[in-house]
């Protein structure tokens, strides 16, 4: 079968179908780093998804499989952590952390040990050929799933040096201009913006520092640290995630700002609807 779309959600669909027995290929416009899921600060959070009683559910399957994995050990290998931190709002508590690019180089590794294939191909329709097609695209959906509700959500980030800080920090107060402090193993991402319908991906010098000063706030010992770079992704938003079987064809896009905090979850769910007849 195909899986079309290599970021987060795209491969870890991937991995459990050959977990499965299936015959998997993965096609997609944009290779693991290159794509919107590489840019994310990944702390696990339900955030801009729904609907509510399926991302608790997703976010709890996700949320139990990173602390398996980070549980292994071998976080330079797979980036996946449990730290401690604060939201502003709910209090203090442990959460996964992913360092995306460690993350997504691994999930790659492992779909590849497993027999399925990565191949860079971008597609102007949904293959037509194979038996099920399982369509990962995210914001390719609009595209590819003739679907013109799923719309960018630019989110910008400021990618810091690390100053050896182990706890991470959120306040998500204000809609349009969370703030978050994510450490990663050698670096610390910073954030953010959620601009609805904005396609541009050139970074702010003016948001930038806005981000830095919010994260400052919130973690002082940020307050003159090194900038190492700065990144925008287009989550792909939806008024709801599309995990659906029509066909030969299993969609699975629309997660908005929660690509990894569900993808666990609705990776178990394609392959039960992959399973199905």
């Amino acid at each position: 079968m195909i899986v079309v779309g290599a970021g987060v959600v795209g491969l870890t669909c991937a991995v459990r179908l050959l977990e499965a027995g299936h015959r998997v290929d993965v096609v997609a416009r944009d290779l693991p780093l290159e794509t919107t899921s590489a840019v994310a600060a990944a702390i696990v959070h339900p955030y801009r998804a729904g609907p509510v009683d399926l991302v608790e559910r997703w976010t709890a399957r996700s949320t139990a499989v990173f602390a398996e994995v980070a549980g292994g050990g071998d976080s330079d290998e797979h980036g996946v952590r449990v730290l401690p931190g604060t939201d502003l709002v709910r209090g203090d508590s442990t959460a996964p952390v992913v360092d995306m690019p460690r993350y997504l180089s691994w999930l790659a590794r492992r779909v590849e040990a497993l027999g399925g294939t990565l191949t860079r191909l971008n597609l102007s329709a949904l293959p037509s050929h194979g038996d099920v097609v399982v369509n990962c695209s995210g914001l390719g959906a609009r595209l590819l799933g003739e679907d013109r509700t799923v719309l960018p959500v630019a989110g910008q980030v400021v990618v810091l040096e690390q100053v050896g800080l182990e706890r991470w920090a959120l306040d998500d107060r204000t809609a349009t201009s969370p703030t978050y402090v994510v450490p990663r193993l050698d670096e610390v991402v910073v954030g953010g913006t959620a601009d609805d319908g904005e396609w541009n991906r050139t970074p702010s010098p003016q948001v930038a520092a806005d981000i830095v000063r919010r994260a400052a706030l919130l973690v002082p010992a940020l307050a003159h640290a090194r900038v190492l770079r700065h990144k925008v992704g287009l989550r792909p938003g939806r008024p709801v995630v599309r995990l659906e079987r029509v066909g030969r064809v299993v969609h699975c896009y629309g997660h908005g700002g929660a690509g990894v905090t569900l993808s666990w979850g609705c990776a178990d769910d394609v392959a039960a609807l992959v399973a199905q007849a």
